[in-house]
């Protein structure tokens, strides 16, 4: 497996994200700026502008609009990219299901931000986990350069899958931080992706259809149906796109998941995004310090969820943390959680599993975090029982 040429480069997570743009060249970015992620479009406008793309640029008035106009786009036959975050990603919501369900392969870079109130700019997951159940694949990064590299991979999955993708990086502590990365060439990358080749084509006028009906009691249940086949089918397509990736250049990407110093562990850590970094450190420490049989699960796709995996990974742990940087408000814990607890239920051994929620609103999370909470799990482990099915860590009581 040779490894192709690259060139590297000191950029933050947006510029990143926009220069695997420029490199993609899509043939439409319908765009509205907003906070953490700003740059994207601001920067991929740029590259419209000075003639480096031959995209259409369209600045829409609104999320909701940008969303649209990416749906319609993709709909006549168009490769077609977006960037968005928080209160942004909300007002697509009503959109995010039409997209996937007319099986639309649209990639949008999506820098995480709480969703208010109260207001708050910074980062916790909050914004893609509320829109976890609209039929988006959802790629979680850990650092820019997989940030750059995901966006590439994202598009080459969309269009395998004919599902629409969200890549996600961590808002200001990804999107605003410059980090040392490798980058393709530009050729390399469009050869990678080829063309699209879509499911259907609304412009053609020889093979007219109708798109997104309405489909009432007889058969939208059917219809539906289709679409959440296609989620199952998902996960074959994700590791074909993969495997293309590390094959033409030479990278191996971690698929669904990261495991790090899993193989013997007895308590484990799972965590989404740029926290698995610290996470890691902490986990060499008490390894390597302590002695403590401790290891960590990054997981880097959470739709479509992949239980299985899961279950081949942490079945033989005998205690798992599972940290939320969003809360369900479900009182049960976050949503990874939760979906862990369910995928793990039916295995003859399975692990005790307890529900953290860190990091909301931007809240730093320093290593004494993922201290507290293998604390925590040892304190379960000697007979205790927690007074809630969730424990918020680094929060003022």
């Amino acid at each position: 497996m040779a490894k192709r040429k690259t060139t590297r480069m000191a950029l933050t997570g947006n510029e990143a994200m926009a220069f695997a743009m420029k490199q993609i060249n899509p043939d439409v970015v319908a765009a509205y700026p907003i906070t953490p992620a700003t740059q994207i479009v601001e920067l991929f406008s740029k590259y419209v502008a000075d003639g480096e793309v031959d995209t259409e640029f369209v600045p829409v008035e609104s999320e909701h609009s940008a969303m649209s106009a990416c749906v319609g786009a993709s709909a006549a036959g168009a490769r077609v990219m977006t960037g968005t975050a928080s209160q942004g990603l909300a007002l697509m919501h009503e959109i995010l299901y039409i997209a996937s369900a007319l099986r639309l392969p649209i990639t949008m870079c999506v820098v995480n931000r709480t969703l208010s109130a109260p207001i708050n700019i910074h980062c916790d997951h909050s914004d893609t986990m509320g829109s976890r159940d609209a039929g988006w694949i959802q790629i979680y990064t850990e650092n820019v350069q997989e940030a750059y590299a995901s966006t590439i991979v994202g598009v080459k999955t969309a269009e395998k899958a004919n599902l629409p993708v969200m890549v996600t990086t961590d808002g200001f502590v990804l999107s605003h931080s410059m980090e040392s990365l490798d980058v393709f060439d530009d050729q390399d990358v469009r050869e990678f992706l080829g063309q699209r080749k879509p499911l259907y084509n609304v412009l053609d006028v020889d093979n007219p259809i109708t798109v997104g009906p309405l489909d009432l009691q007889d058969y939208f249940f059917e219809h539906k149906r289709g679409q959440i086949e296609a989620i199952f089918e998902a996960k074959k397509h994700i590791y074909d796109a993969h495997r293309e990736f590390a094959e033409f250049f030479g990278i191996e990407l971690p698929v669904f998941m990261e495991p790090y110093r899993l193989d013997d562990a007895e308590y484990a850590i799972v965590v989404l995004g740029s926290s698995a970094g610290t996470g890691k450190e902490v986990i060499d420490n008490l390894r390597d310090e302590k002695g403590m049989k401790v290891g960590l699960l990054r997981l880097r796709i959470f739709r479509p969820f992949p239980y299985e995996e899961l279950q081949q990974v942490l079945g033989k742990v005998k205690y798992l943390a599972v940290m939320d940087r969003a809360d369900s408000l479900n009182t049960m814990g976050g949503p990874v959680a939760t979906e862990i607890a369910r995928a793990l239920y039916h295995l003859s051994e399975r692990p005790i599993i307890h529900s953290f929620v860190y990091g909301l609103g931007g809240r730093d999370v320093p290593p004494e975090n993922f201290y507290e909470v293998i604390e925590k799990m040892q304190w379960i482990a000697a007979g205790n029982t927690p007074d809630r099915m969730v424990t918020y860590v680094g929060v003022r009581e």
